[in-house]
């Protein structure tokens, strides 16, 4: 908002008062709005820090709605710019992802998607609710949607499911369009930043639950990674004949599944006083490429050694299952290998290769549990065990 000549030598004076950065706008309004006080004040009258506080608590008591102008107003650009942002067709505007990041700023931190959801989602129920997988070609997220979609349906519900490639930003945009649809819940699964998610649901009064991965600020259901882990670790070590010397292989070091499962197969070295060196732990990733990748590395650098392969899913078993076949040691004779994961193909024609099946089905009940009771609302974690096969 310009300021004129007049006001602008108090402008100052107006910004002292300021509760927060976010104000400027409102600042500028009730700048113009005591100008004749501030005038006066050479005739004796001071305007003291009482006026604004009492523009201010008026105000207040009769908040207006953020629009779409406001937005507009405060990030410095045009209302159809703002809209294009809102809506995701930036891109096609060839607006800039600066001015794309300014405006969505401005209408979090102004709470738009809370404004849009205070006029229409409380009035009546819209029975959606909306889920976030980061991948559908994978047995387990795959049987996740799919049972997912049939539970909400029993329970009255209107599924929403988008795939976000394990992406943070596709993740919120993915968020934030559900919101849009009014959705009442929303499901993370697998997200990369499930507190992030939350904080934004939050401001519009939706709740989330957190599945596979968790979170700290909302209720989650995940596997129990340590004892499938540890389980998988025995059965490897169990069945290798004479000294064993076994290779992790795949997901992220910084995630929470991993590092239990990390932790589950190192416990069971230990509880064989059998010692594991740094190079037998290789979180590459859970893309097959990655997983191919680091399996060429290790063979390529003379590490033959390893009689035993815990694979961390299905994913990176594929990776790994290419590298060793390209190299001519896919049957190797004394070789045993684990997944933690389960693929019905792999079951039938490796039967050999010990997996870990995650208990979809019992996960997808106790969250659904906790939507039916209303015991999602406090920060929580459950953990099913997995089945080993």
């Amino acid at each position: 908002m310009a300021i004129s000549a007049a006001v602008r030598p108090r402008w100052n004076v107006v910004k002292a008062f300021m509760v927060s950065s976010l104000d400027v706008s409102l600042a500028a309004q009730l700048a113009q709005s005591i100008a004749p006080n501030l005038h006066r004040r050479a005739k004796g009258v001071n305007v003291t820090a009482r006026t604004f506080r009492g523009h201010r608590r008026s105000m207040d008591q009769n908040p207006k709605k953020t629009t779409i102008y406001d937005l507009a107003k405060l990030a410095g650009t045009s209302a159809g710019t703002v809209s294009a942002v809102l809506n995701g067709s930036w891109k096609k505007r060839r607006i800039s992802a600066q001015m794309a990041q300014r405006v969505q700023r401005v209408a979090d931190e102004h709470g738009y998607a809370v404004n849009m959801q205070a006029s229409a989602l409380r009035k009546e129920r819209s029975g959606i609710i909306g889920m976030v997988v980061p991948i559908y070609d994978n047995r387990f997220f795959s049987s996740i949607t799919e049972n997912f979609e049939r539970m909400a349906r029993e329970m009255g519900y209107f599924p929403i499911t988008t795939c976000t490639h394990r992406d943070p930003d596709l993740e919120m945009r993915a968020v934030r369009t559900m919101l849009h649809y009014q959705a009442e819940y929303v499901i993370c699964t697998g997200s990369t930043d499930p507190d992030s998610l939350h904080e934004l649901c939050a401001k519009a009064g939706v709740p989330t639950l957190n599945l596979d991965l968790p979170g700290r600020r909302s209720a989650s259901v995940i596997s129990d990674n340590h004892d499938g882990a540890l389980q998988l670790a025995r059965k490897l070590l169990d069945d290798v004949a004479g000294e064993c010397r076994m290779l992790f292989v795949g997901g992220e070091a910084s995630d929470h599944n991993t590092k239990e499962r990390i932790r589950g197969f190192m416990q069971a070295h230990a509880e064989r006083g059998i010692m594991v060196g740094d190079e037998q732990i290789v979180t590459c990733g859970y893309e097959a490429h990655k997983a191919r990748q680091a399996m060429e590395t290790i063979l390529a650098s003379g590490h033959e050694s390893y009689n035993a392969m815990f694979i961390n899913s299905t994913i990176s078993l594929e990776g790994v299952t290419q590298a060793l076949s390209q190299s001519g040691q896919l049957h190797h004779g004394s070789r045993v290998v684990g997944c933690f994961d389960w693929d019905p193909l792999v079951a039938v024609l490796r039967p050999e290769i010990a997996m870990v099946k995650q208990d979809v089905e019992t996960m997808l009940a106790e969250l659904f549990e906790l939507i039916r009771t209303g015991h999602h609302v406090q920060p929580r974690t459950i953990e099913v065990p997995p089945i080993l096969t």
